[in-house]
């Protein structure tokens, strides 16, 4: 699997994706690894042809996912704005 795109190379859509991923999502997932913190690791995400859901790794299945939630994972849908998730999933694209 190719490694993540450098964070000094990430496009401001990217970086603003990653600081939504600081600040949301840090605290249950590891962006870099494939390590489970509290859920599963993203390194990777759309590398693979299934998330770990066994889910197919595409923008709708994940934007389902992060909205409303999923077994232990909880909604994230009025956390964030339709602009900070769109920067999420295209920073998510680069792990």
């Amino acid at each position: 699997m190719a490694p993540a795109k450098p964070l000094d190379q990430l496009t401001p859509v990217e970086q603003s994706g990653h600081a939504v991923f600081v600040q949301h999502c840090s605290t249950c997932h590891h962006d870099r690894t494939t390590d489970p913190l509290n859920g599963p690791g993203l390194a990777g995400l759309y590398k693979k042809p299934y998330l770990p859901s066994g889910a197919p790794a595409n923008d709708e299945r994940v934007r389902n996912t992060i909205v409303h939630g999923r077994n232990n994972m909880p909604a994230q849908g009025y956390a964030m704005t339709d602009t900070e998730l769109n920067d999420l999933l295209q920073y998510l694209h680069t792990l």
